[in-house]
């Protein structure tokens, strides 16, 4: 038996709420308000806000900045993030392809130990370290609680999670993009 969902009336932050919290936030480290150490924490504070009263609470003590301070320092930040966002583009497309098992097979063993259906001789790897099931129409990916976790789009996963061509997977030190079988 489940027990009954309760519905709460805390409303969470939007994603247009959070980058004005954000704005503020790089408006007081650009003007020398905020320490390095302290911008970081208030910035984990902002992307984890499950309330606007913890967004408010972020940025309380710093003044909304003026309009032409945001938008120099929002362009700069854009500008910096471009080159980050091309470097990781250029890192995926680079990754080795790993084929999803054809449309018959049931699932595949991944680990370090002989036998596996896909063997990863390499020490971060686990003997049995994730398996990959074919749930219905999808393919499921299994951590078997390998010590260096098994990670799908850079998440560290725990149980099953679906995964489909295009997504990255990681084993240990050994990371992979999904190619249709």
């Amino acid at each position: 038996m489940t027990s009954p969902e309760i519905r709460t009336h805390v409303v969470r932050p939007s994603e247009a709420e959070r980058e004005q919290a954000l704005d503020v936030l790089r408006d007081g480290a650009g003007s020398g308000r905020l320490s390095h150490d302290t911008f970081l924490g208030r910035l984990d504070l902002v992307l984890h806000a499950s309330s606007r009263s913890e967004l408010n609470a972020a940025m309380a003590d710093l003044p909304a900045g003026n309009p032409v301070g945001r938008f120099v320092l929002r362009a700069v930040g854009r500008v910096s993030a471009f080159g980050v966002r091309l470097r990781g583009a250029w890192r995926v497309e680079r990754l080795p392809g790993l084929s999803l098992p054809h449309v018959g097979a049931r699932k595949l063993t991944i680990g370090r130990i002989p036998g596996s259906g896909l063997r990863l001789n390499d020490a971060s790897v686990s003997r049995h370290h994730a398996e990959l099931r074919r749930e219905g129409e999808d393919w499921v990916l299994y951590d078997l609680g390998s010590t260096n976790g098994t990670h799908v789009n850079g998440y560290r996963i725990a149980g099953g999670v679906r995964v489909r061509p295009g997504d990255q997977v990681r084993f240990g030190n050994l990371e992979f993009r999904l190619a249709a079988g």
